[in-house]
């Protein structure tokens, strides 16, 4: 095997091993030592590959990121309108984060010292994603035409409106299930889509009720949905000091 594509081998086995740490033990007590025993590599080529705890840290961050860009780029390219392309997109994104330890634990990972790796940073970042998608070469679709009674000002405003729904959605199933995979289930979520598909911008007839508000997720057993949900933290492949929650 030629030595650069084994080194290429060799720093993915620990990027993924410390992804498997970080999520068991967390970022503070993961020590550098179980994480090339783990990826059953010695210390030396631990640190030929990564200097620090902190540098590994960020590598789990950016392979992470680049992961979630994928699912991302799959949306972006989808020829579907708006809401059945969100749905696959979450689809997507939680089996991707399921068989992902890199995924799952870059999205756990949060900064002391560089803001925009909240919630919020994911929110905006999928809110401008779905936005554009919605507003794409007519990809929102022409079924939405506005309520009768509805203002030209009003019906401009929905794929915004639209937008800021999905993204709820999804940042509120990804943080749910962080704790019960259930809402994750594939039949779950594509039941939900169905719910919200009978709304204009989801392909209804026009002139079709809004609905008074975001349909609630089916509840799985075990776990009581919350007001205000919010989703773990978001992405950047800004370097900074990282530390990870406990895992859970």
């Amino acid at each position: 095997m030629p030595t650069q594509h084994r080194a290429i081998q060799s720093r993915q086995a620990l990027i993924r091993s410390a992804a498997e740490t970080f999520l068991e033990k967390g970022v503070p007590a993961a020590g550098m030592v179980e994480v090339s025993r783990r990826a059953r590599l010695s210390k030396g080529a631990l640190y030929f590959h990564f200097t620090s705890k902190d540098d590994l840290t960020l590598a789990v961050h950016d392979s992470a990121l680049a992961a979630l860009q994928e699912v991302e780029s799959a949306l972006a390219r989808s020829p579907q309108p708006l809401v059945p392309a969100v749905r696959d997109f979450a689809l997507a994104l939680f089996e991707r984060v399921q068989s992902d330890p890199v995924l799952r634990a870059g999205l756990r990972l949060r900064t002391d010292t560089v803001p925009g790796l909240d919630i919020h940073a994911l929110e905006h970042r999928w809110y401008t994603l779905f936005l554009d998608k919605a507003l794409a070469n007519g990809s929102y679709g022409a079924a939405y035409r506005g309520d009768e009674g509805d203002t030209a000002e009003e019906a401009d405003g929905e794929p915004q409106r639209t937008a800021r729904l999905l993204t709820t959605v999804v940042a509120g199933l990804l943080h749910l299930g962080g704790e019960d995979r259930a809402w994750w289930d594939e039949a779950a979520i594509v039941g939900m889509w169905d719910r919200l598909s009978a709304a204009p911008f989801g392909g209804g007839a026009a002139g079709a009720p809004r609905p008074a508000a975001a349909p609630a997720p089916p509840q799985p057993s075990g776990v009581t949905p919350r007001s205000g949900v919010t989703a773990r933290p978001g992405l950047t492949a800004q370097s900074a000091r990282i530390r990870c929650d406990a895992p859970g």
